[in-house]
């Protein structure tokens, strides 16, 4: 059962697209800002589009000439070239509100921040652990700040499981309602989706080919060259069906599954996803395999017998008109030969070509690649006649987004740009997320892990 509270409607229909006039964010001084955030806004401001201040609130005793400069040296050590009237302005909006989370006094002293800005309708961003997501929403709610609609986007998880999942839905649903509820899931900003949405839908050479009367499977693949390395301690209770399938990777395939929206608002979009996560039956166990790399039991901070997956691959259905008896394959894995996330379209087995001799050579099944990191594009391989293989082979057509329009945005200009302007598609609904837990919830609870 959802736990969506009753009145969401009318609150997003309300407040749903109010641009935020500040962006207050929790936990300003952790990591998540360090290696992501302040880069992110400073691209913002230097494309025109943080045209609101931002206030950082942390438990760190902090003077706001340590945060900007704290700021201005994690953007520079995330390779961005700084631009003198660029971190001017930014420094200029940026403010600092220390206490702790869980005292009254720091909500009193953001308000009167806010007062101080004159401003009437904030977006909260919370770069804290999970754990503390209700003590700030109640914090928030306690001051009288989000009484209003006013967006607060919170990171994943969303929960470990899908009762976790729901039990903080319902934390959270205790002081704002569902529409004021962001969840930020990094991937769902990542060029490459939208793209992968307008090429099928768009295209009438796509479209009518893309079910089960033409595509034999359909391939997602996540695959990571490098390690857990230093995160030892967050990674092993958590594992790659945790860490990517639940949210990552079923968002990929909810992309590529679902029926054209009937609309273009964000709900609509949502709704399309969440009917292909309905379609699906639970994860078979049967068809799941998972593995660990040598040396990662020898990482700081996993426990010695750990049998947590940095590899999984399963094998699931959408069992609808367009995708009955197409299954579809996902795998992850972390310290594999490549860095790369694509999702790939094998198309059925083509009979024989009788007029091509050729030790009466069978054509290879075409196939569309479609890259979304950490380049991407979009591949097709065709069988054709080569004269350089004596006959027939596979070709490649590649097309890299960069070379034809350039790469897009960083997934967190996209998507603190989205929550600041109350544009919903890029974030993840509470039925949404029941569902996908639903669905791996049986592939939890293995203990037997392979050696990779």
């Amino acid at each position: 059962m959802s736990t969506t509270a009753a009145p969401t409607r009318q609150v997003a229909r309300d407040h749903g697209t109010t641009p935020a006039d500040v962006l207050v964010v929790f936990g300003i001084t952790g990591d998540l800002a360090k290696v992501m955030t302040f880069r992110s806004l400073y691209r913002l401001e230097q494309r025109g589009l943080l045209d609101v201040p931002v206030i950082g609130v942390a438990v760190d005793d902090w003077s706001i000439d340590k945060l900007r400069k704290h700021a201005l040296d994690s953007i520079e050590a995330c390779g961005e070239k700084l631009e003198q009237s660029v971190c001017d302005a930014f420094c200029a909006g940026l403010s600092y509100v220390q206490g702790n989370f869980d005292d009254a006094s720091t909500y009193t002293r953001l308000t009167e921040a806010l007062k101080g800005l004159n401003v009437k309708f904030p977006t909260f961003y919370l770069e804290v652990p999970p754990s503390l997501f209700a003590t700030v929403v109640a914090g928030l709610s306690g001051a009288e700040l989000v009484a209003h609609g006013e967006r607060v986007v919170v990171e994943k998880p969303f929960g470990h499981d899908l009762q976790s999942a729901r039990a903080l839905a319902v934390d959270l649903h205790k002081y704002i309602a569902e529409p004021q509820l962001y969840r930020i899931d990094h991937f769902l900003g990542k060029m490459g989706l939208e793209e992968i949405l307008y090429l099928r839908f768009a295209n009438s050479m796509l479209e009518p080919v893309w079910n089960r009367n033409h595509l034999a499977c359909v391939q997602i693949t996540m695959a990571e060259s490098f390690g857990v390395e230093d995160r030892g301690r967050f990674y092993d209770p958590v594992g790659a069906v945790r860490d990517v399938v639940v949210n990552h990777l079923l968002q990929l395939l909810a992309a590529a599954a679902m029926e054209p929206p009937a609309g273009s608002d964000p709900e609509t979009l949502k709704d399309s996803k969440q009917a292909v996560f309905r379609a699906m039956d639970n994860a078979d166990p049967s068809r799941y395999i998972r593995g660990q790399y040598d040396g990662y039991l020898d990482i700081d901070g996993v426990a010695p017998d750990s049998t947590t997956e940095t590899f999984a691959a399963m094998r699931l259905e959408v069992e609808n008109w367009r995708w009955a008896g197409v299954p579809w394959f996902i795998r992850t894995g972390k310290h594999l030969p490549v860095t790369q996330t694509e999702l790939r379209l094998i198309f059925k087995h083509p009979p024989r070509v009788q007029f091509i001799q050729m030790g009466r050579r069978r054509p290879q099944p075409s196939q569309i690649v479609f890259r979304i990191d950490p380049g991407t594009g979009i591949r097709m391989l065709l069988d054709a006649h080569r004269a350089d293989q004596g006959g027939p082979a596979l070709i490649e057509l590649d097309m890299e987004f960069a070379e034809e329009g350039g790469e897009g945005d960083t997934p967190y200009e996209v998507l603190l740009h989205a929550a600041l302007i109350g544009d919903s598609t890029h974030f993840t609904r509470q039925d949404m997320v029941e569902e996908t837990w639903r669905i791996v919830t049986p592939l939890l609870n293995r203990s037997f892990i392979a050696s990779i």
